[in-house]
């Protein structure tokens, strides 16, 4: 067998696809070693020229995410979603296969990694077969994977139909991994792009509510609505008493700020609220430390649901605004109540003087702060079940609304 080499015109090499035979072709990581992944035969080619073990899957190319319900079942929009951010590119999505999909791809599974590769003659060659390649890494099996044509051709020369020249791979890292055909989605290879990246695209994906509004509102019971719709909930006040209690690196910098507040490497809550509730410019210095620390533990909170295959999520916090996760939501969603109310329900939750509910109270934005910032407003001046109700009917024409 002679191995033809296409630069420029590349229908020979389609001719070559649809007749069964094996093409390798460029990507933005390494070459790939492709033939048409609906034809088992030609499949069984892939297997035996890389010396591939049988019990290894094999991923199939596509031109794009309108093919994924082609030959997938069950696709999540999440999977959608990574797709319009990362293809064509190195990411690779596993969902549950079609029985159109050859047993000899699947390996024996029900699941079938797809990927749109960032390669113009790649996807040109998809474009003019109208198939689905398989195509793994045009190497031998334990073989360092190519990153140019004439690699390929010391390996495969003569053992293959074609190699299409498209230069040198720019990433020279295969793609990465992810199983979407089950949640959570798990990373089951690490390539070119981070865990990190792909789940903040999937934590953009998702319906993010923020709540705000002074203690004492009743931000808790539109938090408990918001669950009861399969929402993750997130109190930014909680995280910041958990990450007083854990964070050294937080710990370090409010002792260093405010001294009289630390006993024994502890931050004393009391003691600080004492300093910073009479001090307006003590507060703020207390803002700027500590929504640097909530703001990157809010991030790996909602990365991790994402992960789990969450779509929804709240942020409750009174800084919510000026503290720039506001700028983060789909909908910021002002919680108000008559004072009277404020300080009843602080003085009773926290065991507190009316003197001290008070200090608190005015430390904090005032109602027209919140009137002005938000993009909605829920006023809970009736009893706690009517607000419940208040609350459960808004969200669920939210969550419609975006879905």
């Amino acid at each position: 067998m002679k191995t033809k080499v296409f630069t420029d015109n590349i229908t020979g090499a389609a001719e070559i696809i649809r007749s069964g035979g094996l093409v390798a072709v460029p990507t933005e990581t390494v070459y790939g070693l492709a033939a048409n992944g609906l034809d088992a035969d030609a499949v069984e080619k892939i297997y035996e020229v890389k010396g591939r073990p049988a019990y290894k899957p094999l991923s199939l190319m596509v031109h794009g995410s309108e093919e994924m319900e082609r030959y997938c079942l069950s696709v999540p929009p999440q999977a959608k979603t990574l797709a319009k951010r990362f293809w064509p590119g190195p990411l690779t999505i596993v969902l549950r296969a079609r029985k159109e999909i050859p047993s000899v791809v699947l390996a024996g599974g029900d699941t079938v990694g797809l990927r749109c590769p960032d390669h113009p003659k790649t996807l040109e060659l998809l474009r003019l077969t109208g198939l689905p390649f398989a195509a793994p890494s045009a190497n031998p099996s334990g073989e360092e994977s190519p990153k140019s044509a004439e690699k390929v051709m010391e390996y495969f020369d003569g053992a293959i139909d074609g190699v299409i020249d498209g230069g040198q791979c720019g990433i020279g890292r295969e793609s990465t991994l992810i199983s979407m055909a089950e949640t959570p989605y798990r990373i089951l290879r690490r390539g070119a792009l981070g865990e990190e990246e792909i789940a903040d695209v999937l934590t953009g994906g998702m319906t993010l509510i923020g709540l705000t509004g002074p203690s004492g509102s009743g931000k808790t019971t539109a938090l408990r609505a918001i669950e009861a719709l399969g929402g993750l909930s997130i109190d930014c006040d909680e995280v910041y008493h958990e990450l007083l209690e854990k964070d050294r690196e937080l710990i370090s910098a409010l002792a260093a700020r405010f001294p009289s507040a630390e006993t024994d490497g502890r931050i004393d809550r009391k003691a600080l609220g004492a300093i910073v509730f009479s001090d307006p410019a003590a507060l703020a210095e207390l803002n700027a430390i500590t929504h640097r620390f909530v703001a990157a533990e809010v991030q790996r909170r909602l990365r991790a649901w994402a992960m789990a295959g969450g779509t929804l999520a709240a942020l409750d916090a009174i800084e919510l605004i000026s503290s720039g996760l506001g700028g983060r939501c789909d909908l910021v969603v002002g919680v108000l109540a008559p004072r009277s109310k404020l300080l009843a329900r602080i003085m009773l939750r926290d065991g507190i003087s009316a003197s001290a509910a008070a200090a608190r109270l005015d430390a904090q934005k005032g109602e027209e702060y919140f009137r002005e910032k938000c993009d909605h407003i829920l006023y809970n001046d009736g009893s706690e079940d009517q607000f419940s109700n208040t609350c459960r009917n808004y969200f669920s024409e939210v969550v419609k609304s975006h879905g």
